[in-house]
């Protein structure tokens, strides 16, 4: 049973102040799987999210039907086009494409827009047992692996599932699971599969099996359509940034909050779409450098 507790600022992990003379390729070459005909927005989302989150290289691998699409959100990404069937979801034919991808990747992201076919399942399978990179998996991959899941209890890299209630129930095929038995039985899962579960929802859990943290952050504001997918990005980046999974998982949790609870203030809990939780990124990272340097000097404070 995991030890839980809550994820307090006092003792988040913390980016490392950034070197003068540092560079893009310091800071992680981050690779997001997803998009698909209809859900362009999604891989989008989780892009400008992984640029405002401090990644120095970001990399959205889409459908090649959906690629201008894509690229004209954001010029600070870049787009790969990969194979895809008549309606736009990724084929098996993506695979070769991937993997040239991922050999130059520091961590990768799949899910968000990426559609459900048993050729996408196949790939998201493929990437959960054989990358040896960190990966973040949520929304449709999370769809994915649940076809599969009984068989892959062996990745070849560290793996991080985001799951809310109704896909974790999925996963683990109990529809009956309330909240409280789900927490505690994602904590038995993360154990056994050697995995971080981010169990999203009213104070998120976030658990590795041996430690279990409850984030606070956040609010009603943010159940809307692509909150989740900026998470995913949020995450992919502190992961390039060299952040252990479970640490990635924890600060991302907080952040993402964090940036909603910022842009709720502006715009109340109504209003607020997923893009306003990207817009407030720089200033919720702000905060936490403030934050930390106050600490800090508090720490180093003589006692008087």
């Amino acid at each position: 049973m995991a030890d839980l507790t809550t994820n307090t600022l006092s003792d988040l992990p913390m980016l490392r102040p950034r070197p003068t003379d540092s560079h893009k390729g310091d800071y992680g070459k981050v690779l997001l799987v997803g998009g698909s005909r209809g859900l362009s927005g999604a891989i989008a989302l989780a892009g400008m999210a992984c640029l405002r989150s401090g990644a120095g290289l970001v990399t959205l691998g889409v459908p090649d039907v959906c690629l201008d699409v894509v690229a004209s959100f954001e010029p600070s990404y870049m787009t790969v086009p990969l194979p895809c069937d008549d309606r736009g979801r990724l084929s098996v034919a993506a695979q070769e494409h991937l993997a040239e991808l991922a050999d130059t990747a520091t961590c990768i992201a799949c899910g968000p827009g990426l559609g459900r076919s048993q050729r996408v399942t196949d790939l998201v399978a493929w990437m959960y047992e054989v990358l040896p990179q960190p990966i973040v998996f949520d929304a449709d991959a999370l769809f994915a692996l649940s076809e599969r899941f009984d068989r892959l209890d062996d990745p070849s890299g560290p793996r991080i599932l985001t799951p809310h209630l109704g896909e974790f129930k999925r996963l683990v095929e109990d529809d009956l699971l309330d909240r409280d038995k789900a927490e505690l039985f994602a904590a038995q899962l993360a154990m056994s599969r050697r995995m971080v579960i981010l169990l999203k929802g009213h104070e998120t859990v976030i658990t590795d099996g041996r430690r279990s943290v409850h984030n606070h952050t956040g609010n009603p504001g943010m159940a809307t359509g692509g909150s989740g997918d900026v998470l995913t990005g949020i995450i992919a980046a502190l992961l390039g940034q060299g952040l252990a999974p479970f640490d990635a998982a924890r600060l991302g949790s907080h952040v993402h909050g964090l940036a909603g609870d910022l842009a709720a203030a502006q715009l109340g809990t109504t209003s607020m779409i997923a893009s306003d939780i990207v817009a407030q990124l720089p200033v919720a990272f702000l905060d936490l450098e403030r934050a930390g340097d106050g600490m800090a000097e508090s720490a180093g404070r003589p006692d008087e």
